[in-house]
């Protein structure tokens, strides 16, 4: 039986999801977006099989509607479709990074008699916009479902059944636990990257050479500073109250971390630094709530050639690469060359061709 499925909002995770439910032949693909040109590079690259120039129209016999757009924005819409004539089965999900707003708006329309669960697809890309959408950019990640206590379990899990085709880990969990899992491991690391970031420019004021040694080391731990500033103020608003809390249990931590540093031994330290490491080591390799790429770290000599060497043996491989970049700050003739993947498995297929076909070292981290 044929399902038709509204995409509204067609950039990378909106134009990704709508690729994967492709992988279904029974599922015909209608897609949405503010931007024309968008939607007519949806059309052209075959993202969608349809574009909508009325949403409306086309939701009305919709079986799901997807709102893959920035969370004030789901908001708005969520306002819209109270008023819309829709099927009484139909399924609206989003795949907004905060859940609780958006559940709680989600209460009108359960009241309208509107099924809507929650949804967040932690995957991402280096890239953005329909042109970087890819049917595999959820495969192994992980898919928050935040649907309302009064959801009944079929929709539920005809849901689940839908987003399979993405191949993400899907996980039901409620919306005030998303919210706060994801300000832990998410949207407070964020702003802590971004405060260090701040720190180093108020060091640079008195010491200009500070900046330049910030190029290794510095660059991978505050990386995800380097986000869109209006999408993370617009979560760091709708998260507010959760990453206070964070930002007080770390404030505990770095007055526990001065204790150690002026009454601890020597032990205290390493014993610090050594228990980090386990816990960290133990993570799972896995996509979580933060975008990651999968890096591998090279020992290169510096003379010409080096770098062509590597990326040739990875071309014959047919091992694609989403990034490469060389860590500048060096202590001898070595520079490290960084080169990231899609996957663990483009990774861990990377570190066996340079295990075998070259003299280079080189470590994951």
């Amino acid at each position: 039986m044929s399902k038709k499925i509204v995409v509204i909002g067609l950039g990378l995770i909106g134009g990704s999801i709508a690729l994967a439910l492709q992988r279904s032949p029974e599922n015909r693909v209608f897609g949405y977006d503010a931007s024309a040109n968008t939607l007519q590079s949806a059309k052209v690259l075959g993202v969608i099989h349809e574009a909508a120039q009325d949403p409306e129209i086309e939701a009305k016999d919709a079986d799901v509607l997807i709102f893959a757009t920035p969370v004030n924005a789901t908001l708005e819409w969520m306002k819209k479709i109270q008023a819309w004539q829709l099927r009484e089965d139909v399924i609206v999900t989003d795949t907004g990074s905060t859940k609780q707003m958006i559940m709680d708006e989600a209460e009108l329309l359960q009241a309208r008699g509107i099924t809507f669960i929650g949804g967040h697809p932690m995957a991402g890309s280096h890239k953005s916009g329909v042109m970087a959408a890819k049917p595999i950019l959820f495969e192994n990640a992980y898919y928050m479902l935040t649907p309302l206590a009064s959801t009944s379990k079929e929709q539920v899990k005809n849901l689940e059944n839908l987003l399979k085709l993405t191949s993400a880990k899907i996980v039901v969990v409620p919306a005030e636990e998303h919210d706060h899992m994801t300000s832990v491991v998410s949207h407070f690391p964020h702003v802590v990257a971004a405060s260090l970031v701040h720190q180093l420019s108020k060091e640079n004021e008195t010491n200009g050479f500070t900046r330049r040694l910030a190029a290794g080391g510095f660059r991978d731990i505050t990386r995800i500073a380097s986000s869109n500033p209006t999408m993370w103020q617009d979560i760091t608003v709708q998260n507010k109250e959760q990453i206070q809390q964070q930002l007080s249990k770390w404030q505990q931590e770095m007055s526990r971390v001065q204790s150690i540093l002026t009454e601890g031994t020597d032990d205290d330290i390493f014993r610090f630094f050594s228990e980090a490491k386990s816990f960290r080591d133990d993570l799972p390799v896995s996509s979580g709530a933060i975008f990651t790429t999968y890096d591998l770290y090279i020992d290169v000599p510096d003379y010409p050639g080096s770098i062509a060497e590597i990326t040739g043996y990875f071309a014959e491989e047919k091992i694609s690469i989403t990034n490469i970049r060389i860590v500048e700050t060096r202590e001898d003739v070595f520079g490290i060359l960084v080169v990231s993947f899609q996957t663990n498995g483009d990774r861990q297929r990377a570190a066996e061709c340079i295990r075998s076909r070259s003299p280079y070292e080189f470590y994951i981290s």
